[in-house]
């Protein structure tokens, strides 16, 4: 009877395990394969690179970024502009693996993506030396090279894209650093020590206190709860539970309304007004906006956050100034300002408009799509007269362009080093232009260079938006 007993708990054992191995198999061919097969270390991704020429990299006009070549019987991964596209198209390595588009898009690029299946078979069938697809980006090449020049040797970043379609026209990270194989074996051990990170794409997964920009997503909720129609005595400072908030420069601008509260960037009225709204007004319009949200994008983007669990009224005030535990993306500011030209409708972010096969078959074409709603079109629009009042007459003035008129907002932005150390805030603008037919959307941050952003991040947007502007005509 014993060993009955024992060799039905054997029995129930080996079924167990052999149900645990079925369930992590099955496990990892749905949710696991993929990823494994895709990891940018797979040696085995290499050994079917040998025998495919890897496909080309091309902006919106058909300029090529980056392509292919055989050379002395070996293939090299050529990047035409060096370093202009290190934080988008990123670099692809045997000996350090690959980065960002190369990454992300690697089964395409080789052509090993199940709808380039039947193209593969085509080339077995008739002895053709196999190719993968080639990626066409939304991004303007001449754009792109102008903002990276506008920012110079300055750390920060620079996003612009089409407020109607969610489409990147520009997306620069600085530092950067040049993505060809050999100079990633000169100089890997140097850049990953080095504390200017330069291997972070900050447009993407940088995370910045936003600062008066961030007005724009208070001013929305103002409008929306009545202040719009508001009278408010700025004296120049608020004392909000014994912490004072003043005005850059100390500066009263006596009884105002809400839109030359924007206009002057008074942190005294929305100090006010934050911790007027109150905790739960600031977490909706903050969560409607996308903060606290993944936002679905052609490569990883980090998430921008409001990390407060239970909000003071000082903590409340602070947010109403776009300081405080509020840290947001590049990309995620510039689409915030493009959800205000956009009537309210923030459209999802795409850089890989299409996907196309050496037989010049589109594998995947550009498909727009609404990310959010944050807002009714007509506060939408209040909004965007606020910020052409900040181009006009206030902060903003150094993005203005004659004869066409411009929304934005500046911000300057204190972090972890201005407690300390003097000059040392990030300089930041968002904007659009033309107000009444939007064409560009963008945001601008310029790290620790002590300026305001009016000084500074305005006139890099400024000459962005007009560029894109005179080459749509």
């Amino acid at each position: 009877m014993n060993v009955d007993r024992r060799i039905i708990h054997v029995l129930v054992l080996v079924s167990a395990l052999f149900l645990s191995l079925m369930a992590y198999l099955t496990y990892f061919e749905l949710f696991e394969k993929d990823k494994i097969m895709t990891n940018s270390y797979n040696r085995r991704q290499y050994e079917e690179e040998e025998k495919t020429l890897r496909g080309s990299i091309y902006d919106r006009n058909g300029t090529v970024l980056a392509k292919s070549e055989i050379r002395e019987d070996k293939q090299e991964r050529i990047y035409p502009y060096g370093s202009l596209y290190s934080h988008v198209i990123g670099y692809n390595s045997k000996k350090y693996g690959k980065s960002l588009i190369e990454a992300k898009f690697n089964a395409y690029l080789l052509g090993t993506n199940e709808s380039s299946l039947v193209f593969n078979l085509k080339n077995k069938l008739t002895g053709s030396e196999r190719e993968g697809n080639d990626l066409y980006l939304s991004i303007d090449h001449e754009l792109q090279a102008l903002a990276s020049k506008l920012m110079g040797n300055k750390k920060g970043s620079v996003v612009a894209l089409d407020p109607k379609t969610g489409e990147v026209l520009a997306m620069v990270s600085k530092p950067d650093f040049d993505p060809r194989e050999g100079k990633l074996a000169e100089n890997w051990n140097n850049m990953v020590e080095d504390e200017e990170a330069p291997f972070l794409p900050r447009a993407i997964q940088g995370l910045y206190v936003p600062g008066s920009t961030y007005k724009v997503v208070v001013g929305a909720a103002a409008i929306e709860n009545g202040l719009d129609s508001r009278i408010f005595e700025d004296k120049g400072a608020i004392t909000v539970d014994g912490k004072k908030i003043s005005n850059a420069g100390g500066k009263a601008y006596g009884k105002i309304n809400l839109k030359t509260a924007l206009a002057v960037s008074s942190n005294a009225v929305f100090a006010q007004i934050g911790a007027e709204l109150g905790e739960d007004k600031l977490k909706d319009i903050s969560d409607r906006f996308g903060v606290g949200k993944d936002i679905p994008f052609d490569l990883p983007v980090g998430q921008s956050s409001m990390q407060y669990k239970k909000m003071s009224k000082t903590d409340m005030a602070a947010v109403g100034i776009g300081q405080g535990k509020i840290l947001v993306t590049p990309l995620h500011m510039a689409l915030i300002s493009a959800a205000v030209a956009n009537k309210g409708v923030m459209m999802r972010p795409f850089l890989v408009s299409r996907i196309v096969t050496p037989e010049g078959v589109v594998l995947k074409g550009p498909r727009p799509g609404e990310l959010y709603q944050v807002m009714s079109a007509e506060t939408a629009s209040a909004l965007k007269n606020m910020m052409c009042e900040v181009v006009e007459k206030g902060t903003g003035r150094n993005a203005a362009i004659k004869g066409i008129k411009v929304a934005g907002k500046t911000g300057t932005a204190e972090n972890e080093l201005t407690a300390r150390q003097k000059d040392k805030e990030h300089a930041w603008f968002i904007g659009f232009a033309p107000a009444d037919d939007p064409q560009i959307a963008v945001a601008v941050i310029l790290e620790y260079s002590g300026s305001s952003g009016g000084k500074s991040a305005a006139p890099i947007a400024r000459e962005l938006m007009l560029s894109w502007i005179n080459r749509k005509k």
